[in-house]
This record gives C-alpha cells, sequence and structure tokens, in this order.
C-alpha cells in the first residue's frame, strides 16, 4: 500500500497490509530524474513540485502498488489533485486528512474512520503500536547519538529517521538492523561535531546534501522533519501521538519544536531547504522572524547532486559561521 507522506502506518500495519513510503521509493530510484521527465511527457506541468512527479512516476514503474494513502489535508497542496488522477489510472486512493487548525477531536474522528475503512479495530492498533514502541525509542536514541555525541552522522541520521515513515515495509526486519546499527555504532569514538547545523523544511531532494557538508567539516545534528516522522513525541494513546506531530499542522508547532533545538543541540546556524513550486516555501519569512540564528534558504527542484551555486552558497554561509 502506498503512502504520499506520514500517516498513522499503524493502522495499515495492524490491516496485514506493507506500507510502501513512495517519496523514499521515488528519491532512492537511480532513475528518479526520468521519472519525473516521464510524469512530464505525460501531461503535469512543469510548474509543480518534482516530488509530485515522482510519486507519479513511480507509480507507473510499480504497478504492484495498486492501492494509495494520500494525505489531501495536513501534507501538500497538490495531493488531492494527484489522488484524483491516480483513480482515474485505475489506483484506489484512500483519502486521509490531518485536521487543520489541529484539533484533538477532529483528529480522533479522522482515525476512527480511518480504522474503520481498513477494517481494524482500536485494540488491534493499540497492539501494533506496542509492538513498534521500541523502534521508536531506538531512533531517539540514535537521534541523541547524533547531537550529543557525533557518534552518528547527519546522513546516516536522515536516512534512518526518514524511513521510519513505513519501516521500509516489514518493521520486525528494521528493527532488528537498527538495534544492530546502534550497537555498531556505540564503539564509535565521541566526535567532535565543528559547525553544528539543523536543517528545516521538507527532506531535500538533492542526492549528495549531507556529503558536501561533510567535506565542508559541518554536520547536520538536528533533521527537522525526519525526525518528526519517527514520531519523537510517544504517547500511548493513538491520538496524542499524532496531535504531537508538527508537520501536518501550524507552523507555530513547528517553530517552537526548532526553537527547542536550537537552545538544547546548540546550533550555529539552520538550512531551510524549499522546494520549487512547494506553498511551504512562503513559511520562511516566519522563520526568520521567529528564529534568532543565521538561516540560509536553500531551494531545489529535481533529484541530483547539488549544483555549483548551491556548493557555493553553502560554503560561504560556513564561512559567515565559522
Amino acid at each position: 500500500m502506498g503512502l504520499t507522506t506520514t500517516i498513522p502506518v499503524e493502522v495499515v500495519l495492524a490491516a496485514g497490509l506493507v506500507p510502501v513510503d513512495l517519496n523514499n521509493l521515488f528519491i532512492a530510484s537511480p532513475e528518479a530524474l526520468a521519472w519525473v521527465a516521464q510524469a512530464e511527457a505525460e501531461g503535469l506541468p512543469r510548474t509543480i513540485c518534482a516530488w509530485i512527479k515522482g510519486i507519479y512516476g513511480t507509480l507507473r514503474h510499480h504497478p504492484e502498488i495498486r492501492t494509495v494513502i494520500a494525505a489531501s489535508q495536513g501534507d501538500c497542496s497538490y495531493t488531492q489533485a494527484l489522488g484524483e488522477i491516480l483513480a482515474g489510472n485505475g489506483i484506489t486512493v484512500i483519502h486521509f486528512s490531518f485536521p487543520y487548525p489541529r484539533d484533538r477531536a477532529r483528529l480522533a474522528e479522522e482515525l476512527g474512520n480511518f480504522m474503520a475503512r481498513m477494517g481494524v479495530t482500536a485494540p488491534e492498533v493499540a497492539a501494533v503500536q506496542g509492538q513498534l514502541a521500541p523502534i521508536r525509542q531506538n531512533l531517539a536514541r540514535l537521534d541523541r547519538l547524533t547531537w550529543e555525541t557525533g557518534q552518528v552522522s547527519g546522513r546516516e541520521n536522515f536516512l534512518w529517521l526518514i524511513s521510519s515513515s513505513d519501516f521500509r515495509g516489514d518493521p520486525e526486519a528494521y528493527g532488528a538492523e537498527l538495534a544492530g546499527f546502534l550497537e555498531r555504532v556505540a564503539a564509535r569514538p565521541r566526535r567532535e561535531t565543528g559547525v553544528r547545523l539543523g536543517l528545516i523544511g521538507i527532506p531535500p531532494i538533492f542526492t549528495d546534501f549531507w556529503d558536501y557538508l561533510e567535506e565542508l567539516q559541518a554536520h547536520v545534528v538536528f533533521n527537522e522533519i525526519p525526525r518528526q516522522f519517527s514520531l519523537p513525541h510517544q504517547d500511548a494513546d493513538l491520538v496524542e501521538q499524532y496531535f504531537h506531530y508538527t508537520y501536518p499542522y501550524e507552523v507555530q508547532g513547528r517553530l517552537a519544536d526548532i526553537a527547542r533545538a536550537v537552545r538544547e543541540r546548540r546550533l550555529d546556524g539552520l538550512i531551510h531547504y524549499t522546494q520549487n513550486f512547494c506553498f511551504r516555501q512562503m513559511y520562511d519569512r516566519m522563520l526568520r522572524e521567529h528564529l534568532r540564528l543565521p538561516i540560509l534558504t536553500l531551494e531545489g527542484d529535481r533529484p541530483g547532486p547539488l549544483d555549483s551555486r548551491s556548493r557555493m552558497r553553502l560554503e560561504a554561509f560556513l564561512d559567515v559561521l565559522r
């Protein structure tokens, strides 16, 4: 079952289905750029987000995925139209909405409707939530090892946290691999992290972003949105767990979360990644007004390595921070 973003994956797993985050499947493919081009050749406009076109292209190349859960509120403004296009192509689309503005009662109602649509009960979902709890705790430990000791790199942090949206389709195997990884990194020496950066905004579409920063002796010790995908504010109640998830709601919740990270993780600066043609670009002004430290806004379009202009801007920003 394809997912357009992080949704209550516990419900999907309780239904005995395999969740697949279509964003991760898209960006991990060596054909990612070609899939964007194919989507445009089939009529999707050039002036929409490449992630949306990537999801479309991914589904064209993975015909085994015949059902998609689309977050029609709380993620991307293009998702509703994408869902209609996919339905026209014969794919079953199930819509899930995070209530805006954030509202606990409406979220509980939406979760109840989602469970009914998937044919599962609240106790079944709670059982899955309990099974995932140790994995989420280990992800929080991995995150601490990134900013407290430097034993986990920014790229490793990003890859593990971003994949918690679907647990790579197999939570048991994912959890075992994560536990093994944590055991190995515990033997690494503590590392001085040099310039300490936070990455805020949607995940970058660049393929060498973290590697280039490492070359410049800068380290991302806060990956905002991937960390939110891992649901760091765990709660025994599923509604509370997704109520505290900041990404789909008002920007004020994100601002408070980022401000805590700035203090706790002793960040020197922030990189705000924005995607071409994404409505979330408009938040850049509010981030600058409320977060009192240097911010570099970096914009990307299509999947691939950093372009020379972006590399120069990153290098100049780090020189300023130093």
